[in-house]
């Protein structure tokens, strides 16, 4: 596990920035033909006509596009944090509408670092995550759980 980051290797306050997705129209139509199907992800006319004044993508589909951001970072960066999972996200909010041809990427703070108390071998990170378009406006923002190894005991 040479180059994994324990739970003891995050910190509160450690930031990063990261990712390059660019959003296609093709896969906001095909994305919310599977998963959310609605008029403005689905029907460019329609889309037009809605309060959005185009084609938009599903928060959803903003959501798993920032999550294949986070993994492809993970494992480029050489040293991938040792997480389990994730229990899930709180105050998830879709600020802004993202539209073919923006350009997506992440930035993350960690807020928290929790040791397990009944479980030693893991704890538990809290990190506030921002999807951004290519002008940096804020499109979304949550705050994601990991359940994250400590360093093996010697």
């Amino acid at each position: 596990m040479s180059g994994v980051r324990f739970l003891e290797d995050i910190a509160v306050g450690d930031r990063d920035s990261f990712g390059r997705y660019e959003v296609s129209a093709e896969e906001i139509l095909e994305f919310a033909r599977d998963f959310d199907d609605q008029p403005f992800h689905t029907d460019p006319v329609a889309a037009k006509e809605s309060i959005y004044g185009g084609l938009i993508a599903s928060g959803w589909h903003t959501c798993a596009m920032m999550m294949r951001m986070l993994i492809d970072h993970a494992m480029a960066s050489g040293s991938p944090a040792a997480v389990l999972g994730s229990p899930g996200f709180d105050n998830l909010k879709w600020r802004e509408p993202v539209r073919p041809g923006d350009v997506l990427s992440v930035r993350s703070e960690v807020l928290e670092v929790t040791p397990s108390q009944s479980k030693p071998d893991r704890g538990h990170i809290r990190v506030r995550s921002e999807i951004v378009n290519q002008a940096g406006t804020v499109v979304a923002e949550m705050e994601n759980l990991a359940i994250v190894l400590r360093r093996p005991r010697a």
